[in-house]
């Protein structure tokens, strides 16, 4: 067991971490900026449940198990702050969450561009040097994205690719493309993380996840107001999430496009299980090690189709309608990502399972008078 900081820790995944890890005998601090909440506020992208703020949520956590875990509240971009939280937890690992998470978002206008790359970037950078000047032993997990890579007409390997050229050969990072400001910044924070490994010999994992779809874990179907905060709109909501919902509220499904856009999901609760992997699973110093977070890859149009499978049959009636793609995307492309440094790890993956759609639909039901459908239909053009 193991001392964690959770940079982000009132987030969608940073919370159920949280609890996760903290259930599972690490000690466990949190730290947070609300930065989501407030842009989720000011965008009218609330989440569907109403989540109680970061210390509320762990005293009743404290209250149902008696595990505690440590809050602090405070914006990462100030380097004091970021030093002092580091010196107060003195983390083994600390598990970068604490990003602005929207695509869309940071593709809104100038100040919501700005203020992701700002965020985003610094705190990044805030946290490789306290690690530097506090305890380089330090394990950073940091999450990364599936968007670094884009859709390449070759396979997407794991973090490195080996390149043959003119009779030599090198191993580099696999080339990225991202297809916004959101997943560029993830680009940039993988190059400053190689070059600090490179420079100063951190340990750090850096894990490409892929959308993450799910509301309950172990921890949270104690209690739910310990649950996530779960988004459904266009600007923060998932693709399955946003589809579950509307399958619930009657609103047609929102397929960009021709909907042959293919990505790599996974399951909140494998979320949880890759975290725990990368924490007892140390890297060595000096080591960048990227791991592509994935279960298994679908089409939009194939995700579609098994809410609707699902939804018809729970008697929801659900439509599907192709939109126009707010989004600059290839909507029908190779993509076939390498997922196996995880599953030589120990991850057991979560498919997407009819049952698994059922149980989420029957979760969100319970909220159904919450749902805005002002929230679902997309606000933001790339162009």
């Amino acid at each position: 067991m193991s001392r964690v900081l959770i940079l982000g820790g009132d987030g969608y995944l940073g919370w159920s971490t949280a609890m996760s890890l903290a259930a599972k005998g690490h000690e466990v601090s949190v730290v947070d900026s609300y930065l989501r909440r407030k842009i989720a506020k000011q965008t009218d992208s609330e989440a569907l449940m109403v989540n109680p703020d970061l210390q509320e949520r762990a005293n009743i956590f404290r209250s149902i198990t008696n595990i505690s875990i440590e809050v602090f509240i405070g914006d990462l971009c100030d380097m004091e702050l970021m030093q002092r939280v580091f010196t107060a937890s003195t983390p083994d690992s600390i598990i970068h969450y604490a990003e602005q998470p929207s695509a869309p978002y940071s593709m809104r206008d100038y100040a919501s561009a700005r203020l992701t790359l700002d965020n985003n970037l610094t705190t990044t950078f805030n946290l490789i040097w306290a690690v530097i000047e506090h305890n380089p032993d330090c394990h950073i997990i940091k999450l990364g994205t599936m968007g670094e890579y884009g859709t390449p007409n070759i396979d997407i390997e794991e973090g490195w690719i080996e390149i043959n050229h003119k009779g030599r050969s090198d191993k580099f990072l696999f080339p990225r493309a991202a297809g916004s400001l959101y997943h560029t910044t993830k680009v940039l924070d993988t190059d400053l993380l190689w070059f600090y490994v490179r420079t100063y010999g951190l340990r750090v994992t850096d894990l490409m996840q892929g959308p993450v779809y799910g509301i309950t874990t172990r921890e949270s179907s104690m209690d739910d107001r310990l649950l996530p905060n779960f988004h459904y709109d266009d600007i923060f909501g998932t693709v399955i999430n946003r589809f579950l919902v509307q399958a619930i509220s009657d609103v047609p499904l929102t397929v960009y496009g021709k909907g042959g856009q293919t990505r790599g999901y996974l399951n909140l609760i494998d979320t949880l299980q890759c975290l725990e992997l990368a924490v007892a699973n140390r890297v060595n110093a000096g080591e960048l090690r990227i791991l592509n977070q994935v279960a298994e890859t679908f089409t939009v149009n194939e995700l579609a189709a098994k809410i609707k499978n699902v939804g018809d049959r729970m008697g929801h009636r659900v439509q599907i309608n192709h939109l126009p793609n707010p989004r600059k995307e290839m909507e029908d492309h190779y993509y076939n990502p390498v997922h196996t440094g995880l599953i030589d790890l120990g991850l057991s993956p979560t498919y997407l399972s009819d049952d698994i759609i059922a149980a989420m639909l029957e979760k969100i039901n319970i909220y159904r008078n919450r749902i805005d459908p002002d929230k679902i239909m997309p606000r933001v053009n790339w162009n």
